[in-house]
């Protein structure tokens, strides 16, 4: 197992149970980039309208990759709290497998500013999100 695969199974085995009640895991990450993708699986109890993903879920799930991104980029970052976070649904977002991917673009000391994107199985962007998260970091010493 490399290096990479024991980072993602760490941080699978420790992710919080809303990621695993929507069938959730980190998949890949670029620290370089500072980016990370997850892989979903959602079933049709997280839906509306029979399949379609309530937006709630939809946001979730791409601050959940948004904030693990910024996690893996900078360890000294112990909690990030979400200010503001946008959401654009550019097409129905179903149940099934969805790949979200969430990368940093902008990071002062106590300010991060991220997007996200959610993609389907067919490989269709479904939803787009951008935040500014307020950062907290373990304490020097």
């Amino acid at each position: 197992m490399t290096d990479k695969e024991k980072i993602i199974e760490k941080i699978n085995r420790g992710a919080p149970g809303f990621i695993r009640l929507l069938g959730g895991k980190m998949v890949d990450f670029d620290t370089k980039k500072r980016a990370c993708t997850f892989e979903f699986d959602i079933g049709k109890d997280y839906c509306h309208s029979v399949d379609i993903v309530q937006g709630g879920f939809v946001t979730a799930m791409l601050d959940a990759a948004m904030s693990h991104a910024m996690f893996l980029h900078e360890p000294e970052v112990v909690g990030l709290s979400s200010l503001e976070i946008k959401t654009t649904y550019l097409e129905p977002t179903r149940a099934g497998k969805l790949r979200v991917e969430g990368w940093s673009i902008k990071e002062g000391y106590k300010i991060v500013f991220m997007e996200g994107h959610v993609y389907n199985a067919d490989n269709i962007l479904t939803a787009t999100a951008s935040t500014v998260s307020k950062l907290s970091r373990a304490p020097a010493g």
